[in-house]
Protein backbone atom coordinates (compact mmCIF):
# COMPACT_ATOMS: atom_id res chain seq x y z
CA UNK A 1 0.00 0.00 0.00
CA UNK A 2 2.95 2.48 1.10
CA UNK A 3 4.45 1.75 -2.60
CA UNK A 4 1.07 2.55 -4.53
CA UNK A 5 1.20 5.82 -1.88
CA UNK A 6 4.31 6.51 -3.52
CA UNK A 7 3.72 6.13 -7.00
CA UNK A 8 0.82 8.01 -7.00
CA UNK A 9 2.60 11.08 -5.63
CA UNK A 10 5.22 10.79 -8.00
CA UNK A 11 2.45 11.10 -10.80
CA UNK A 12 0.81 13.99 -9.58
CA UNK A 13 4.23 15.84 -9.01
CA UNK A 14 5.05 14.94 -12.54
CA UNK A 15 1.73 16.65 -13.56
CA UNK A 16 2.08 19.46 -11.66
CA UNK A 17 6.04 20.13 -12.89
CA UNK A 18 4.39 19.97 -16.19
CA UNK A 19 1.48 22.59 -15.66
CA UNK A 20 4.24 24.52 -14.65
CA UNK A 21 6.04 24.43 -17.77
CA UNK A 22 3.43 25.08 -20.16
CA UNK A 23 1.67 28.01 -17.56
CA UNK A 24 3.97 30.70 -19.81
CA UNK A 25 2.73 29.61 -23.08
CA UNK A 26 -1.22 29.14 -21.58
CA UNK A 27 -1.02 32.51 -20.08
CA UNK A 28 0.24 34.03 -23.41
CA UNK A 29 -2.52 32.44 -25.53
CA UNK A 30 -5.28 33.33 -22.96
CA UNK A 31 -3.66 37.23 -23.37
CA UNK A 32 -3.65 37.25 -27.37
CA UNK A 33 -6.62 39.12 -29.52
CA UNK A 34 -8.62 35.97 -31.35
CA UNK A 35 -7.44 36.41 -35.18
CA UNK A 36 -10.74 37.22 -36.24
CA UNK A 37 -10.64 40.26 -34.07
CA UNK A 38 -7.31 41.18 -35.31
CA UNK A 39 -7.83 40.55 -39.03
CA UNK A 40 -11.85 42.72 -38.04
CA UNK A 41 -9.10 45.53 -36.63
CA UNK A 42 -6.92 46.34 -39.79
CA UNK A 43 -9.78 45.86 -42.29
CA UNK A 44 -11.61 49.19 -40.14
CA UNK A 45 -8.80 50.83 -40.38
CA UNK A 46 -7.94 50.33 -43.33
CA UNK A 47 -11.15 51.60 -44.58
CA UNK A 48 -11.46 54.56 -42.23
CA UNK A 49 -7.58 56.04 -43.94
CA UNK A 50 -8.94 55.02 -47.22
CA UNK A 51 -12.22 57.10 -47.45
CA UNK A 52 -9.92 60.26 -45.44
CA UNK A 53 -7.17 59.64 -48.37
CA UNK A 54 -9.79 59.66 -51.16
CA UNK A 55 -12.04 62.75 -49.92
CA UNK A 56 -9.44 64.68 -49.36
CA UNK A 57 -7.68 63.70 -52.65
CA UNK A 58 -10.84 65.34 -54.69
CA UNK A 59 -10.51 68.48 -52.37
CA UNK A 60 -7.16 68.94 -53.81
CA UNK A 61 -8.08 68.35 -57.19
CA UNK A 62 -5.91 65.12 -57.24
CA UNK A 63 -6.81 63.30 -60.35
CA UNK A 64 -4.60 60.42 -59.46
CA UNK A 65 -4.98 59.32 -55.96
CA UNK A 66 -8.49 60.03 -56.77
CA UNK A 67 -8.76 57.53 -59.96
CA UNK A 68 -6.77 54.54 -57.84
CA UNK A 69 -9.38 54.83 -54.61
CA UNK A 70 -12.37 55.26 -56.73
CA UNK A 71 -13.70 51.16 -57.60
CA UNK A 72 -15.99 52.29 -60.40
CA UNK A 73 -12.78 53.77 -62.06
CA UNK A 74 -10.75 50.56 -60.60
CA UNK A 75 -13.11 48.17 -61.83
CA UNK A 76 -13.57 49.33 -65.45
CA UNK A 77 -9.06 49.24 -65.28
CA UNK A 78 -9.59 46.08 -64.94
CA UNK A 79 -12.81 44.85 -66.90
CA UNK A 80 -13.34 46.62 -69.74
CA UNK A 81 -10.98 46.28 -72.94
CA UNK A 82 -9.36 49.40 -74.32
CA UNK A 83 -10.62 50.85 -77.26
CA UNK A 84 -7.29 50.53 -79.70
CA UNK A 85 -5.14 47.54 -78.16
CA UNK A 86 -2.63 48.98 -79.76
CA UNK A 87 -2.44 52.05 -78.25
CA UNK A 88 -3.97 51.50 -74.78
CA UNK A 89 -4.58 55.25 -72.34
CA UNK A 90 -1.73 55.77 -69.85
CA UNK A 91 -2.93 55.47 -66.42
CA UNK A 92 -2.99 59.12 -66.03
CA UNK A 93 -5.18 59.87 -69.04
CA UNK A 94 -7.35 56.51 -67.70
CA UNK A 95 -8.12 58.82 -64.30
CA UNK A 96 -8.21 61.85 -65.96
CA UNK A 97 -11.27 60.81 -67.91
CA UNK A 98 -12.48 59.08 -64.05
CA UNK A 99 -12.17 62.43 -63.05
CA UNK A 100 -14.05 64.08 -65.51
CA UNK A 101 -16.74 61.27 -65.14
CA UNK A 102 -17.04 62.04 -60.90
CA UNK A 103 -16.70 65.73 -61.57
CA UNK A 104 -19.82 65.66 -64.03
CA UNK A 105 -22.26 65.63 -61.03
CA UNK A 106 -20.76 68.44 -59.17
CA UNK A 107 -21.87 70.96 -62.31
CA UNK A 108 -25.78 71.40 -61.01
CA UNK A 109 -24.38 73.18 -57.81
CA UNK A 110 -22.16 75.27 -59.58
CA UNK A 111 -25.34 76.53 -61.87
CA UNK A 112 -25.53 80.09 -60.69
CA UNK A 113 -29.26 81.83 -61.18
CA UNK A 114 -28.53 85.32 -59.32
CA UNK A 115 -31.95 87.19 -60.46
CA UNK A 116 -31.92 90.68 -59.46
CA UNK A 117 -30.23 91.95 -55.87
CA UNK A 118 -30.01 88.26 -54.38
CA UNK A 119 -26.73 87.52 -56.17
CA UNK A 120 -24.23 85.76 -53.03
CA UNK A 121 -20.54 85.97 -52.34
CA UNK A 122 -18.30 84.94 -54.34
CA UNK A 123 -20.46 87.00 -57.01
CA UNK A 124 -18.17 85.40 -59.89
CA UNK A 125 -16.02 82.07 -59.65
CA UNK A 126 -17.77 79.10 -58.05
CA UNK A 127 -20.40 79.34 -56.14
CA UNK A 128 -21.93 76.00 -54.42
CA UNK A 129 -25.42 76.07 -53.94
CA UNK A 130 -27.52 72.55 -53.40
CA UNK A 131 -30.98 73.93 -53.36
CA UNK A 132 -33.27 71.55 -53.83
CA UNK A 133 -30.94 68.81 -54.96
CA UNK A 134 -29.42 68.26 -51.47
CA UNK A 135 -30.34 64.30 -50.08
CA UNK A 136 -29.88 63.53 -54.30
CA UNK A 137 -26.37 65.06 -54.12
CA UNK A 138 -23.27 62.51 -54.16
CA UNK A 139 -20.96 62.36 -51.44
CA UNK A 140 -17.91 64.10 -53.20
CA UNK A 141 -19.77 67.22 -54.15
CA UNK A 142 -19.53 68.64 -50.56
CA UNK A 143 -15.70 68.10 -50.99
CA UNK A 144 -15.70 69.03 -54.65
CA UNK A 145 -11.90 70.66 -55.24
CA UNK A 146 -13.88 74.56 -55.72
CA UNK A 147 -14.27 74.29 -51.81
CA UNK A 148 -10.79 72.06 -50.86
CA UNK A 149 -7.83 72.02 -49.33
CA UNK A 150 -5.91 73.67 -51.74
CA UNK A 151 -6.58 76.89 -54.55
CA UNK A 152 -8.77 77.69 -55.52
CA UNK A 153 -10.68 76.47 -52.77
CA UNK A 154 -10.84 78.38 -49.26
CA UNK A 155 -10.54 75.57 -47.08
CA UNK A 156 -12.24 72.22 -45.23
CA UNK A 157 -11.06 70.25 -42.68
CA UNK A 158 -12.11 66.35 -42.48
CA UNK A 159 -12.88 64.88 -39.31
CA UNK A 160 -13.50 60.70 -38.88
CA UNK A 161 -17.03 60.99 -36.85
CA UNK A 162 -17.87 57.05 -37.02
CA UNK A 163 -17.20 53.83 -38.86
CA UNK A 164 -18.80 50.36 -38.92
CA UNK A 165 -19.13 47.24 -41.06
CA UNK A 166 -22.20 46.42 -42.87
CA UNK A 167 -23.51 43.38 -45.30
CA UNK A 168 -20.51 42.36 -47.90
CA UNK A 169 -20.62 44.28 -51.01
CA UNK A 170 -20.92 42.01 -54.33
CA UNK A 171 -19.75 42.25 -57.69
CA UNK A 172 -19.22 39.76 -60.93
CA UNK A 173 -15.85 40.86 -62.63
CA UNK A 174 -17.44 39.05 -65.68
CA UNK A 175 -20.98 38.61 -67.41
CA UNK A 176 -22.83 35.64 -65.97
CA UNK A 177 -19.22 35.31 -64.03
CA UNK A 178 -19.15 34.40 -60.30
CA UNK A 179 -20.27 36.94 -58.00
CA UNK A 180 -17.64 38.31 -55.70
CA UNK A 181 -18.14 39.32 -51.77
CA UNK A 182 -16.51 42.33 -50.16
CA UNK A 183 -15.68 43.34 -46.67
CA UNK A 184 -17.48 46.59 -46.61
CA UNK A 185 -17.05 49.32 -44.24
CA UNK A 186 -19.40 52.96 -44.05
CA UNK A 187 -17.42 55.41 -42.86
CA UNK A 188 -18.71 58.43 -41.50
CA UNK A 189 -16.42 61.67 -42.24
CA UNK A 190 -17.63 65.03 -41.45
CA UNK A 191 -16.50 68.02 -43.05
CA UNK A 192 -15.86 71.30 -41.77
CA UNK A 193 -15.87 74.47 -43.73
CA UNK A 194 -12.97 77.03 -43.11
CA UNK A 195 -14.51 80.10 -44.16
CA UNK A 196 -18.22 81.13 -43.59
CA UNK A 197 -17.92 83.47 -46.71
CA UNK A 198 -17.22 81.22 -49.34
CA UNK A 199 -18.83 78.28 -47.70
CA UNK A 200 -21.42 76.04 -49.60
CA UNK A 201 -25.22 77.11 -49.36
CA UNK A 202 -28.16 75.30 -48.97
CA UNK A 203 -32.21 76.19 -48.83
CA UNK A 204 -33.04 77.20 -44.98
CA UNK A 205 -34.71 74.61 -43.24
CA UNK A 206 -37.95 73.78 -43.55
CA UNK A 207 -38.29 76.12 -46.36
CA UNK A 208 -40.58 75.03 -49.58
CA UNK A 209 -41.34 76.88 -52.83
CA UNK A 210 -45.36 78.11 -52.76
CA UNK A 211 -44.33 80.37 -55.68
CA UNK A 212 -41.85 81.96 -58.25
CA UNK A 213 -41.95 85.13 -56.19
CA UNK A 214 -41.65 83.81 -52.51
CA UNK A 215 -37.59 84.44 -51.88
CA UNK A 216 -36.40 81.04 -49.77
CA UNK A 217 -34.49 81.56 -46.85
CA UNK A 218 -30.36 80.49 -47.45
CA UNK A 219 -27.85 79.64 -45.25
CA UNK A 220 -24.37 79.03 -45.07
CA UNK A 221 -23.23 75.69 -44.51
CA UNK A 222 -20.34 75.29 -41.66
CA UNK A 223 -20.44 71.83 -41.03
CA UNK A 224 -21.92 68.39 -42.82
CA UNK A 225 -21.57 64.94 -42.44
CA UNK A 226 -21.37 62.63 -45.21
CA UNK A 227 -20.83 58.88 -45.14
CA UNK A 228 -18.20 56.33 -47.59
CA UNK A 229 -18.77 52.77 -48.76
CA UNK A 230 -15.46 51.54 -48.62
CA UNK A 231 -14.45 47.96 -49.69
CA UNK A 232 -11.68 46.08 -48.61
CA UNK A 233 -10.19 42.60 -49.74
CA UNK A 234 -10.17 43.96 -53.45
CA UNK A 235 -6.95 42.38 -54.38
CA UNK A 236 -7.53 39.13 -53.92
CA UNK A 237 -9.71 39.33 -56.84
CA UNK A 238 -7.06 41.06 -59.22
CA UNK A 239 -7.50 44.31 -58.24
CA UNK A 240 -4.82 47.06 -58.01
CA UNK A 241 -5.60 47.95 -54.91
CA UNK A 242 -6.32 46.33 -51.58
CA UNK A 243 -9.53 49.06 -50.80
CA UNK A 244 -11.29 51.32 -52.90
CA UNK A 245 -15.07 53.58 -52.63
CA UNK A 246 -17.88 53.08 -54.01
CA UNK A 247 -19.02 56.28 -54.96
CA UNK A 248 -20.64 56.13 -58.41
CA UNK A 249 -21.99 52.63 -59.69
CA UNK A 250 -20.31 51.14 -62.56
CA UNK A 251 -22.50 51.73 -65.70
CA UNK A 252 -23.32 48.71 -67.00
CA UNK A 253 -25.35 47.35 -70.18
CA UNK A 254 -27.87 43.87 -70.12
CA UNK A 255 -26.60 41.32 -71.43
CA UNK A 256 -29.68 40.68 -73.43
CA UNK A 257 -31.92 43.34 -74.87
CA UNK A 258 -35.04 43.97 -72.43
CA UNK A 259 -33.03 42.28 -69.51
CA UNK A 260 -32.33 44.28 -66.62
CA UNK A 261 -28.38 45.31 -66.36
CA UNK A 262 -26.43 44.04 -63.11
CA UNK A 263 -26.27 46.39 -60.48
CA UNK A 264 -22.25 47.19 -59.99
CA UNK A 265 -21.10 46.95 -57.37
CA UNK A 266 -24.59 45.79 -54.90
CA UNK A 267 -24.57 47.56 -51.58
CA UNK A 268 -26.94 48.04 -48.87
CA UNK A 269 -25.42 51.56 -48.68
CA UNK A 270 -24.26 54.21 -50.90
CA UNK A 271 -21.96 56.94 -50.20
CA UNK A 272 -24.07 60.08 -49.80
CA UNK A 273 -24.19 63.26 -47.52
CA UNK A 274 -26.54 62.90 -44.35
CA UNK A 275 -29.00 66.02 -44.96
CA UNK A 276 -29.65 66.15 -40.90
CA UNK A 277 -26.19 66.93 -40.20
CA UNK A 278 -25.74 70.09 -41.29
CA UNK A 279 -24.40 72.68 -39.19
CA UNK A 280 -24.86 76.49 -40.33
CA UNK A 281 -23.21 79.32 -39.43
CA UNK A 282 -24.53 81.59 -37.55
CA UNK A 283 -23.79 85.30 -35.90
CA UNK A 284 -21.65 83.96 -33.00
CA UNK A 285 -19.13 82.14 -34.88
CA UNK A 286 -16.76 84.62 -36.76
CA UNK A 287 -19.05 87.80 -35.82
CA UNK A 288 -14.95 90.15 -36.88
CA UNK A 289 -15.11 88.37 -40.24
CA UNK A 290 -18.48 89.71 -40.91
CA UNK A 291 -17.58 93.17 -39.62
CA UNK A 292 -15.00 93.42 -41.87
CA UNK A 293 -16.29 91.92 -44.98
CA UNK A 294 -19.15 94.58 -44.35
CA UNK A 295 -16.30 97.39 -44.28
CA UNK A 296 -14.47 95.57 -47.11
CA UNK A 297 -18.18 95.47 -48.97
CA UNK A 298 -18.67 99.19 -48.79
CA UNK A 299 -15.55 99.84 -50.85
CA UNK A 300 -16.14 97.63 -54.11
CA UNK A 301 -16.81 99.99 -57.57
CA UNK A 302 -19.31 97.27 -58.86
CA UNK A 303 -22.83 97.12 -57.01
CA UNK A 304 -23.00 93.35 -57.65
CA UNK A 305 -19.95 92.95 -55.84
CA UNK A 306 -21.33 95.30 -52.82
CA UNK A 307 -24.57 93.53 -52.71
CA UNK A 308 -23.24 90.01 -53.42
CA UNK A 309 -20.95 89.94 -50.31
CA UNK A 310 -23.38 91.93 -47.94
CA UNK A 311 -25.81 89.36 -48.89
CA UNK A 312 -23.63 86.41 -47.70
CA UNK A 313 -23.02 88.34 -44.54
CA UNK A 314 -26.92 88.76 -43.70
CA UNK A 315 -27.84 85.19 -44.43
CA UNK A 316 -25.10 84.09 -41.49
CA UNK A 317 -26.44 87.17 -39.18
CA UNK A 318 -29.56 88.75 -40.22
CA UNK A 319 -29.06 91.59 -38.10
CA UNK A 320 -25.50 92.36 -38.61
CA UNK A 321 -26.14 96.24 -38.75
CA UNK A 322 -22.96 97.00 -40.65
CA UNK A 323 -23.80 95.27 -43.74
CA UNK A 324 -27.61 96.14 -42.82
CA UNK A 325 -26.28 99.92 -42.71
CA UNK A 326 -24.09 99.50 -46.27
CA UNK A 327 -26.86 97.76 -47.88
CA UNK A 328 -30.14 100.04 -47.45
CA UNK A 329 -27.35 103.44 -48.04
CA UNK A 330 -26.14 102.08 -51.22
CA UNK A 331 -29.75 100.42 -52.48
CA UNK A 332 -31.41 103.89 -51.59
CA UNK A 333 -28.48 105.51 -53.47
CA UNK A 334 -29.07 103.72 -56.48
CA UNK A 335 -32.63 104.20 -56.50
CA UNK A 336 -31.78 107.62 -56.43
CA UNK A 337 -29.53 107.76 -59.22
CA UNK A 338 -32.19 105.72 -61.16
CA UNK A 339 -34.76 108.77 -60.61
CA UNK A 340 -31.43 111.39 -61.77
CA UNK A 341 -31.15 109.29 -65.17
CA UNK A 342 -35.23 109.43 -65.59
CA UNK A 343 -35.80 112.94 -65.17
CA UNK A 344 -32.25 114.32 -66.54
CA UNK A 345 -32.13 117.39 -64.27
CA UNK A 346 -28.85 118.18 -63.87
CA UNK A 347 -29.32 119.35 -59.94
CA UNK A 348 -25.91 120.41 -58.71
CA UNK A 349 -26.93 121.07 -54.88
CA UNK A 350 -26.77 117.62 -53.11
CA UNK A 351 -29.97 118.66 -50.22
CA UNK A 352 -32.37 119.96 -53.45
CA UNK A 353 -30.93 116.74 -56.01
CA UNK A 354 -31.87 114.60 -52.85
CA UNK A 355 -35.77 116.03 -52.64
CA UNK A 356 -36.06 115.95 -56.96
CA UNK A 357 -35.18 112.51 -56.75
CA UNK A 358 -37.50 112.02 -53.64
CA UNK A 359 -39.86 113.50 -55.20
CA UNK A 360 -39.59 111.58 -58.16
CA UNK A 361 -40.40 108.46 -57.27
CA UNK A 362 -43.16 110.20 -55.25
CA UNK A 363 -44.93 111.25 -58.34
CA UNK A 364 -44.25 107.71 -59.84
CA UNK A 365 -45.16 105.66 -57.52
CA UNK A 366 -48.80 106.59 -57.38
CA UNK A 367 -49.15 106.80 -61.52
CA UNK A 368 -47.27 104.55 -64.12
CA UNK A 369 -45.24 102.09 -61.25
CA UNK A 370 -44.02 99.86 -63.71
CA UNK A 371 -40.24 100.49 -62.85
CA UNK A 372 -41.23 100.10 -59.06
CA UNK A 373 -43.33 96.83 -60.04
CA UNK A 374 -41.53 95.13 -62.70
CA UNK A 375 -38.73 92.97 -61.58
CA UNK A 376 -35.88 91.52 -63.90
CA UNK A 377 -37.06 87.99 -63.48
CA UNK A 378 -40.57 88.78 -64.05
CA UNK A 379 -39.96 91.22 -67.23
CA UNK A 380 -37.26 89.18 -68.14
CA UNK A 381 -34.69 91.88 -68.40
CA UNK A 382 -30.91 91.08 -68.53
CA UNK A 383 -29.85 93.56 -65.60
CA UNK A 384 -31.93 94.32 -62.49
CA UNK A 385 -34.23 97.09 -62.44
CA UNK A 386 -35.54 99.81 -59.90
CA UNK A 387 -38.26 96.69 -58.83
CA UNK A 388 -35.12 94.28 -58.05
CA UNK A 389 -33.23 97.39 -55.73
CA UNK A 390 -36.32 98.55 -54.41
CA UNK A 391 -37.51 94.70 -53.38
CA UNK A 392 -34.19 93.94 -51.33
CA UNK A 393 -34.12 96.98 -50.01
CA UNK A 394 -37.55 97.00 -48.05
CA UNK A 395 -36.67 93.77 -45.84
CA UNK A 396 -33.05 95.16 -44.87
CA UNK A 397 -34.96 98.91 -44.09
CA UNK A 398 -37.48 96.54 -41.93
CA UNK A 399 -35.07 94.77 -40.11
CA UNK A 400 -32.69 97.49 -39.64
CA UNK A 401 -35.32 99.92 -37.90
CA UNK A 402 -36.36 97.03 -36.07
CA UNK A 403 -33.41 95.68 -34.53
CA UNK A 404 -31.93 99.87 -34.09
CA UNK A 405 -34.68 102.01 -33.83
CA UNK A 406 -32.42 105.17 -32.71
CA UNK A 407 -31.47 105.13 -36.71
CA UNK A 408 -33.70 107.68 -37.92
CA UNK A 409 -32.54 107.89 -41.40
CA UNK A 410 -32.87 103.79 -41.93
CA UNK A 411 -36.15 104.88 -40.73
CA UNK A 412 -36.85 107.88 -43.30
CA UNK A 413 -35.91 105.74 -46.10
CA UNK A 414 -38.26 102.68 -45.18
CA UNK A 415 -41.03 105.28 -44.91
CA UNK A 416 -40.33 105.94 -48.21
CA UNK A 417 -39.31 102.69 -49.52
CA UNK A 418 -42.83 101.43 -48.05
CA UNK A 419 -44.39 104.86 -50.62
CA UNK A 420 -43.07 103.98 -53.52
CA UNK A 421 -44.14 100.01 -52.83
CA UNK A 422 -47.56 101.31 -52.50
CA UNK A 423 -48.04 99.73 -49.06
CA UNK A 424 -50.18 102.44 -48.09
CA UNK A 425 -50.92 101.58 -44.05
CA UNK A 426 -47.05 101.09 -43.35
CA UNK A 427 -45.86 103.99 -45.38
CA UNK A 428 -48.19 106.50 -43.38
CA UNK A 429 -47.32 104.34 -39.16
CA UNK A 430 -43.62 104.64 -39.88
CA UNK A 431 -43.72 108.33 -40.46
CA UNK A 432 -46.61 108.73 -37.90
CA UNK A 433 -44.24 106.82 -35.80
CA UNK A 434 -41.17 109.39 -36.66
CA UNK A 435 -43.36 112.40 -35.81
CA UNK A 436 -44.08 111.18 -32.36
CA UNK A 437 -40.21 109.45 -31.70
CA UNK A 438 -38.85 112.93 -32.70
CA UNK A 439 -38.78 115.81 -29.99
CA UNK A 440 -40.49 119.20 -31.30
CA UNK A 441 -36.94 120.91 -29.85
CA UNK A 442 -35.12 118.78 -32.92
CA UNK A 443 -37.45 121.60 -35.17
CA UNK A 444 -35.66 120.34 -38.57
CA UNK A 445 -36.08 116.41 -38.30
CA UNK A 446 -39.57 116.56 -37.01
CA UNK A 447 -40.76 119.31 -40.08
CA UNK A 448 -39.02 116.69 -42.67
CA UNK A 449 -41.08 113.56 -41.01
CA UNK A 450 -44.27 115.71 -40.94
CA UNK A 451 -43.71 116.83 -44.90
CA UNK A 452 -42.96 113.20 -45.50
CA UNK A 453 -45.86 111.59 -43.39
CA UNK A 454 -47.56 114.51 -45.72
CA UNK A 455 -46.23 112.77 -49.11
CA UNK A 456 -47.24 109.22 -47.53
CA UNK A 457 -51.00 110.09 -46.96
CA UNK A 458 -50.83 112.24 -50.52
CA UNK A 459 -49.75 108.54 -52.63
CA UNK A 460 -52.70 106.87 -51.06
CA UNK A 461 -55.44 109.43 -51.86
CA UNK A 462 -53.58 109.86 -55.24
CA UNK A 463 -53.53 105.82 -55.85
CA UNK A 464 -57.21 105.63 -54.36
CA UNK A 465 -58.58 107.94 -56.39
CA UNK A 466 -60.97 108.86 -53.55
CA UNK A 467 -61.12 112.64 -53.63
CA UNK A 468 -63.47 112.72 -50.11
CA UNK A 469 -60.80 110.49 -48.15
CA UNK A 470 -59.75 112.29 -45.44
CA UNK A 471 -56.29 111.84 -45.27
CA UNK A 472 -56.16 114.72 -48.32
CA UNK A 473 -57.31 116.84 -45.29
CA UNK A 474 -54.72 115.36 -42.57
CA UNK A 475 -51.91 115.60 -45.34
CA UNK A 476 -52.63 119.59 -46.26
CA UNK A 477 -52.54 119.72 -41.79
CA UNK A 478 -49.32 117.68 -41.79
CA UNK A 479 -47.55 120.14 -44.62
CA UNK A 480 -48.83 123.03 -42.37
CA UNK A 481 -47.21 121.73 -39.02
CA UNK A 482 -44.08 121.00 -41.24
CA UNK A 483 -44.34 124.76 -42.46
CA UNK A 484 -44.45 125.76 -38.89
CA UNK A 485 -41.52 123.86 -37.86
CA UNK A 486 -38.80 123.86 -40.50
CA UNK A 487 -36.22 126.56 -40.43
CA UNK A 488 -34.30 125.45 -43.97
CA UNK A 489 -35.44 127.04 -46.75
CA UNK A 490 -35.77 123.94 -48.51
CA UNK A 491 -38.07 122.47 -45.57
CA UNK A 492 -40.09 125.84 -46.02
CA UNK A 493 -40.45 125.14 -50.01
CA UNK A 494 -41.04 121.74 -50.07
CA UNK A 495 -44.00 122.07 -46.33
CA UNK A 496 -45.92 125.13 -49.21
CA UNK A 497 -45.31 123.13 -52.24
CA UNK A 498 -47.06 120.32 -49.88
CA UNK A 499 -50.01 122.19 -49.27
CA UNK A 500 -50.58 123.00 -52.30
CA UNK A 501 -50.64 119.75 -54.00
CA UNK A 502 -52.54 117.98 -51.17
CA UNK A 503 -55.57 120.44 -52.46
CA UNK A 504 -56.23 119.37 -55.46
CA UNK A 505 -57.38 115.99 -54.16
CA UNK A 506 -59.73 118.06 -52.59
CA UNK A 507 -63.34 118.64 -53.77
CA UNK A 508 -63.58 121.01 -56.38
CA UNK A 509 -59.74 121.80 -54.84
CA UNK A 510 -61.10 124.34 -52.30
CA UNK A 511 -59.95 127.30 -52.57
CA UNK A 512 -57.86 128.07 -55.71
CA UNK A 513 -56.31 131.02 -54.76
CA UNK A 514 -55.10 129.47 -51.90
CA UNK A 515 -54.00 127.29 -53.96
CA UNK A 516 -51.64 129.94 -56.09
CA UNK A 517 -50.80 131.47 -52.74
CA UNK A 518 -48.75 128.44 -51.22
CA UNK A 519 -47.07 127.75 -54.80
CA UNK A 520 -46.51 131.80 -54.88
CA UNK A 521 -44.72 130.91 -51.12
CA UNK A 522 -43.30 127.86 -52.23
CA UNK A 523 -41.57 129.87 -54.99
CA UNK A 524 -40.38 133.01 -52.72
CA UNK A 525 -38.43 129.84 -50.49
CA UNK A 526 -37.29 128.02 -53.54
CA UNK A 527 -35.36 131.09 -54.52
CA UNK A 528 -33.31 131.16 -51.38
CA UNK A 529 -32.58 127.52 -51.56
CA UNK A 530 -28.52 127.34 -52.22
CA UNK A 531 -27.78 125.99 -56.02
CA UNK A 532 -31.27 126.23 -56.67
CA UNK A 533 -32.11 126.04 -60.39
CA UNK A 534 -35.54 127.37 -61.77
CA UNK A 535 -35.22 124.00 -64.13
CA UNK A 536 -36.16 122.35 -61.16
CA UNK A 537 -38.99 124.61 -60.06
CA UNK A 538 -40.47 124.10 -63.72
CA UNK A 539 -40.39 120.34 -62.92
CA UNK A 540 -42.50 120.80 -59.88
CA UNK A 541 -44.61 123.08 -61.47
CA UNK A 542 -45.13 120.37 -64.03
CA UNK A 543 -45.46 117.35 -62.43
CA UNK A 544 -48.70 115.06 -63.99
CA UNK A 545 -51.57 116.18 -61.69
CA UNK A 546 -50.96 119.63 -60.09
CA UNK A 547 -49.92 120.72 -63.93
CA UNK A 548 -53.28 119.15 -65.04
CA UNK A 549 -55.34 121.74 -62.35
CA UNK A 550 -52.79 124.33 -63.14
CA UNK A 551 -54.22 124.18 -66.63
CA UNK A 552 -57.33 124.38 -66.31
CA UNK A 553 -57.19 127.68 -64.59
CA UNK A 554 -56.30 130.85 -66.52
CA UNK A 555 -55.45 132.19 -62.54
CA UNK A 556 -52.18 130.11 -62.57
CA UNK A 557 -51.30 131.33 -65.98
CA UNK A 558 -48.80 134.11 -64.65
CA UNK A 559 -46.98 131.11 -62.38
CA UNK A 560 -47.04 128.95 -65.36
CA UNK A 561 -45.31 131.81 -67.54
CA UNK A 562 -42.53 132.60 -65.02
CA UNK A 563 -41.72 128.99 -64.76
CA UNK A 564 -41.49 128.64 -68.69
CA UNK A 565 -38.34 128.33 -70.39
CA UNK A 566 -36.68 131.05 -72.69
CA UNK A 567 -37.59 130.10 -75.94
CA UNK A 568 -34.61 130.55 -78.62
Amino acid sequence: MTKNLSLGMLFLLGLLTAFETALPDLVAAASKPPQKATKNKTIHKTAVDTALRYAEAIAKGDRITTGQLDFACQYKLLTVPPADPQNPPTTDAWHEGCWRELTAGHAPHLKRSDIGMNVLWPSTGPLVFYGDELARAQASAFVMDALGIAPPGTGLHLSVTKSRPIPNGSFRLKPNGKVLGVPTTLVDLTIHYHDPLTSPVTYGPGTVQWTNTIKRERRAVKSITTQWVVFTGLRFHGFPRDAAVFHLPVAATPQTAGMVADKIPFTTEISRALPGSIVWWGPEDQPGTLTAAAARAATFPELRDRVALLNRILIIDPHQVDALTVLTRHLYAILLREAAQSHKLNVKDPALSLTVNEFYWNIYAAAGRLDLANGMEMGGFSKPTPADFLYRLLPALETLAKTHPEQLDARFRLGMAYRWNNDQIPMIETFEALVKDIPTDRKTPKAEALAQLAWSRINKVAWNRILHDPDSIRAYENAQASSALAELPLDKFLAEYTMAYSMIFMPNYEDKSQILQHLTEAKRWFDEIPGKDDEVWHYFLHSELLKAVLDADPMFQPILAAAEKPKG
